[in-house]
């Protein structure tokens, strides 16, 4: 059974950081592209970043996420990292960790086969 789980959420204090690691098992991920989402209340999925398996990097062009977030792999631990530093209010979210059919990246959600049941962050002002 395939399955990414995420883990590294939590409750943090506005302009703090958190590293959220997303570890999958069932099968290797090695060769697969992977993704970050983020699911605010009330708001649709949107993407933060990616990484495809060749370490090439996507990060969502809104101006809120720019230059904050960081997107990382350890293939031999079968684990993808998000680094998230001076953390805001509006990032509270619940995030995800997507899995890709392929090598690729994409930025919409409907690229991705595998999901995590996803990590809540909260960022108190």
């Amino acid at each position: 059974q395939v399955q990414l789980v995420e883990s590294g959420g939590g409750l943090v204090q506005a302009g703090g950081s958190l590293r959220l690691s997303c570890a999958a098992s069932g099968r290797t991920f090695s060769r697969n592209g992977m993704g970050w989402f983020r699911q605010a209340p009330g708001k649709e999925r949107e993407f933060v970043t990616a990484i495809s398996w060749s370490a090439d990097t996507l990060y969502s062009q809104s101006e809120s996420l720019k230059g904050r977030f960081t997107i990382s792999r350890d293939n031999a631990k079968n684990t993808v990292y998000l680094q998230m530093n001076s953390l805001k209010p509006e990032d509270t979210a619940v995030y995800y960790c997507a899995a890709g059919p392929g090598h690729g990246i994409a930025t919409t959600r409907y690229y991705y086969d595998y999901w995590g049941q996803g990590t809540r962050v909260t960022v108190s002002s």
